[in-house]
């Protein structure tokens, strides 16, 4: 089995070195304090065909194989969380979903505009009563003539704050449960179509999260994604998607810590000498520099799996679970290695701190996620289990 990265894709990864540490960085600590999602940033990724990652070149996209893919997301969010997050987002379950399931006529009007940053994309599935259990969601979308009226309400809804374009879920059939699901797309600024107050959150306090509010919300049937009442499908596979990009983001995170938590150890005197000296400290950077290593390999397979067209819902889920934890552990770590200097906000590891909390919930909460792992081990001997 060949593990090494093509020259293209070496190529690619020192140019997303580059744009990270050069325009994506030095925003970081601006967009967490100030609140303001990265827009200027977002321009100059969609100059570079960061916006437009996944999309092919006749839709203006930089078609990216899946391990570029990844690998562009670890580098953004060693950088800053946030602007990774944001960009996941829309390429992954905005962009990606109606690539995947458009028709010619909405990837021709969506994807060049998206790949350009005219139009952010985002995406509403969750509800007050249907979180982890997505195919519970109340939202109705009852045909009348040649429009759907929407009603209903979506929580959490990352980028709405600043999105043109919304991939929405709701009921074409209400007594149907998953299979009455369906997918479309809806614009701003459709008439009853409302975006919320975006929420204040304890870190990622540059992604703009949102409720949404339909009320009579007339969405022309052609905005149908995909077939009707397959849209519980068309969710499943974009949050495969979703989740291989959050492994990657909590990557770049679990490294960024590591960095900050070397170099504050190398800098930082104690008892005569750097705290580096301490096995302690040593231990603690040792084990996470264990964990990364194996762990950029689960992720890079994984998308290696996605780009030769295989499945991989299962190292999807297992990937997004073991990533977004280590991010949490390790940035734990590197705080208590910053001592009482990681508690104050003048230092970058406070605010990863913040942001990888996070990443345990979103895309999958790991408590489920940990149910669909048992779940496919189970269903290979005949054993049907619910969580």
């Amino acid at each position: 089995m060949d593990f090494a990265l093509t020259d293209e894709q070496r190529m690619f990864q020192k140019m997303f070195a580059d744009f990270a540490e050069k325009e994506v960085k030095p925003i970081g600590e601006h967009t967490d304090h100030e609140e303001e999602p990265p827009l200027e940033v977002l321009q100059k990724a969609a100059m570079q065909g960061f916006m437009g990652a996944l999309f092919p070149e006749e839709c203006s996209g930089a078609c990216l194989d899946f391990v570029s893919y990844v690998m562009l997301l670890e580098e953004l969010a060693k950088a800053d969380i946030t602007t990774a997050m944001t960009i996941s987002v829309h390429n992954g379950l905005a962009g990606k979903t109606i690539l995947d399931f458009g028709s010619a006529e909405q990837r021709e009007k969506y994807l060049e505009p998206m790949a350009f940053g005219e139009m952010i994309g985002a995406f509403a599935l969750t509800e007050p009563a249907a979180g982890s259990d997505a195919a519970a969601l109340e939202s109705t979308a009852l045909r009348d003539g040649g429009d759907y009226v929407l009603n209903g309400n979506k929580i959490w809804v990352s980028n709405g704050g600043i999105a043109g374009l919304f991939v929405v879920f709701a009921k074409t059939d209400p007594g149907a449960g998953a299979r009455g699901i369906s997918a479309f797309i809806v614009e701003r600024d459709t008439p009853g179509f409302k975006v919320g107050r975006r929420e204040k959150t304890l870190g990622l306090r540059g992604l703009t999260v949102t409720p949404l509010y339909m009320a009579d919300c007339r969405v022309p049937a052609a905005n149908l994604l995909g077939e009707e009442g397959k849209g519980f499908k068309i969710a499943l596979q974009a949050l495969d998607v979703a989740r291989l990009s959050l492994s990657a983001i909590a990557l770049g995170a679990c490294q960024r810590a590591l960095d900050e938590g070397v170099a504050f150890s190398i800098e930082h005197i104690q008892f005569g000498g750097p705290i580096a000296l301490k096995q302690a400290i040593q231990n603690f950077v040792a084990d996470s520099a264990a964990e990364i290593e194996g762990l950029r390999w689960l992720v890079y397979h994984t998308a290696w799996l996605a780009a030769q067209g295989e499945p991989f819902s299962h190292e999807a889920a297992i990937a997004k679970l073991l990533a977004s934890e280590a991010a949490y552990r390790i940035a734990n770590r590197m705080v208590q290695v910053h001592g009482g200097y990681g508690y104050m906000k003048e230092y970058a590891i406070e605010r990863i701190y913040r942001d990888v909390r996070a990443l345990p919930i979103i895309e999958g909460a790991n408590e489920v996620l940990r149910f669909v792992i048992a779940r496919d081990l189970y269903d290979q001997v005949g054993l049907k289990i619910r969580p």
